[in-house]
């Protein structure tokens, strides 16, 4: 079951736009987080990568509210539909976050409440891709599950996977890849429980 569910997450999406739409809301409880981020993404600069963008609202919408180039990257074509309806002047690319197309660096990147539906093996490589993608300085933020494993929600009746790394491998991982640890909360209670990394990339390789 983990490994069927795990593969069919983009289809999940792209079947159920509507109610993923619906069910997430317009609330920015994300926004403190957000705040941080383009504290450190637009030190450097205004282009963002949103992984996972979904519809871009609200999260990519905030973005762009506070001087953001966004560029949203999804699998569910039918939520990127929605974003670029309301947003035509950003750049919306369907396509799997394992498998994209050629890009320039960004001055941020995001992937919130995205990366965490890849398998743990899936995880690990994203990081090297973080890093390519990520002009030095780049902020990088994104959720997590809190232990290594493997977890099953549902959606619209359907299995909904989600996989972690332990911390201390995602620490490994992002220092490996030229990434300092800027801030990490487990289950924040001020961020509907979520588990977020904010990191990022050194300025000079040490």
């Amino acid at each position: 079951m983990p490994g069927s569910a795990a593969d069919a997450i983009i289809d999940l999406y792209q079947e159920n736009a509507p109610a993923w739409v619906e069910l997430r809301g317009q609330t920015l409880f994300e926004q403190p987080w957000l705040d941080r981020f383009l504290s450190i993404s637009l030190a450097g600069g205004q282009k963002v990568l949103d992984l996972g963008c979904g519809s871009a609202q609200p999260i990519a919408e905030y973005l762009i509210t506070n001087g953001c180039r966004i560029t949203g990257v999804d699998g569910a074509k039918s939520l990127l539909e929605i974003a670029r309806e309301k947003l035509p002047e950003h750049t919306w690319i369907t396509a799997d976050m394992r498998d994209l197309p050629p890009l320039e660096k960004f001055h941020g990147l995001i992937a919130w409440n995205s990366f965490f539906h890849l398998k743990p093996e899936d995880q690990r490589p994203m990081f090297e891709t973080y890093s390519r993608l990520c002009h030095p300085g780049a902020a990088l933020m994104f959720t997590s599950g809190t232990t290594h494993g493997e977890a099953i929600g549902t959606f619209e009746g359907q299995p909904l996977y989600h996989g972690s790394l332990d911390p201390n491998e995602y620490h490994s991982l992002l220092q490996k890849n030229g990434f300092g640890v800027v801030e990490h909360v487990k289950e924040d209670p001020t961020c509907s429980g979520s588990t977020i990394w904010l990191a990022q990339k050194k300025l000079h390789n040490d």
